[in-house]
């Protein structure tokens, strides 16, 4: 059989999570408009009679001196350790940038079995061809693949493309795993998903979400999990932001993520959900060190 870690690879927005989610066909990692919303490194599972794929969700690559940006770049290097063969995601819709070239320097430098994706090909895109022909003289991949993650065009053809470029090797996860993230990881993500999706401007890097107490209660199917949750910003004025008028704001986010985790888990959910500042957090070693991983 086939096995195989997979990195999912590429610049902010070019849609690597819901790549990945319609790749595992769940929703395995947070999506939003606003660029840069994976932190972390999030696995998501495959698992077909031909194999098992382990997919690695990582960081738009950029260039930045921020702390906060170089720990998440950090997770882009560590993926590629780690990989068997990587999944190099492209959006057709946008030219080729300087961070592009960066990262196919990087990808080449690393030498590891390649699969191309061409993302957003539902929009037309006066930049598709040249990106493609550039690509497959600069980095020789095993193939290029034209997807539109979004409507989860292409995905069937990218799957074949990845299980015959993958290995051999052993299944490493239980059939019924779709992802290996705990649970309060998950709901601290559906949590920042919420809160992102009603943000502008600066306040959803500005953002974090801290698990700081959970409790089952009852049994069977009354079982519920409850879990008290912190939004936390930089400054005060964001968390005025975040809680809203009369605190609509934060009872909405509440709401929506609640919705989305009862689909996830097979308890219910009760969420106690506050707002909290924490200054520069995003300067902070011992933080970034336990969030970005």
């Amino acid at each position: 059989m086939k096995s195989a870690f997979v990195a999912i690879i590429g610049r902010p927005s070019a849609g690597k999570s819901t790549l990945l989610n319609a790749l595992c066909g769940h929703k395995v990692s947070i999506t939003a408009s606003v660029p840069q919303t994976t932190r972390n490194k999030i696995r998501g599972i495959l698992t077909e009679a031909r194999g098992q794929m382990v997919f690695l969700d990582t960081p738009g690559y950029h260039n930045s001196e921020r702390k906060y940006n170089n720990y998440m770049m950090g997770i882009v290097s560590s993926s590629l350790e780690e990989c068997d063969l990587v999944v190099y995601v492209v959006d057709s819709t946008r030219p080729m940038g300087k961070e592009e070239q960066e990262l196919i320097d990087m990808l080449t430098a690393k030498g590891k079995s390649l699969v191309i994706v061409l993302n957003k090909c539902d929009t037309d895109s006066k930049y598709k061809q040249d990106i493609r022909g550039f690509l497959k003289v600069n980095m020789k991949p095993e193939s290029i693949i034209e997807t539109s993650a979004l409507k989860s065009e292409g995905i069937d053809t990218l799957k074949d493309a990845i299980f015959e470029t993958a290995p051999e090797g052993e299944q490493m996860y239980p059939d019924d795993f779709y992802t290996d993230q705990d649970p309060e990881f998950r709901i601290a993500e559906i949590i920042r998903e919420k809160a992102i999706s009603k943000m502008s401007q600066e306040i959803p890097h500005a953002m974090y979400v801290e698990i700081s107490d959970t409790e089952m209660k009852g049994e069977g199917e009354k079982q519920k999990l409850w879990v008290r949750a912190f939004l936390t910003v930089e400054r005060e004025s964001q968390k005025g932001m975040v809680i809203g008028k009369g605190g609509d704001q934060i009872k909405l986010i509440r709401k929506e993520a609640i919705s989305d985790l009862n689909k996830i888990f097979p308890y219910k959910i009760q969420l106690d959900l506050r707002v909290k500042v924490n200054p520069k957090w995003r300067t902070k070693d011992y933080l970034l060190k336990g969030m970005i991983k």
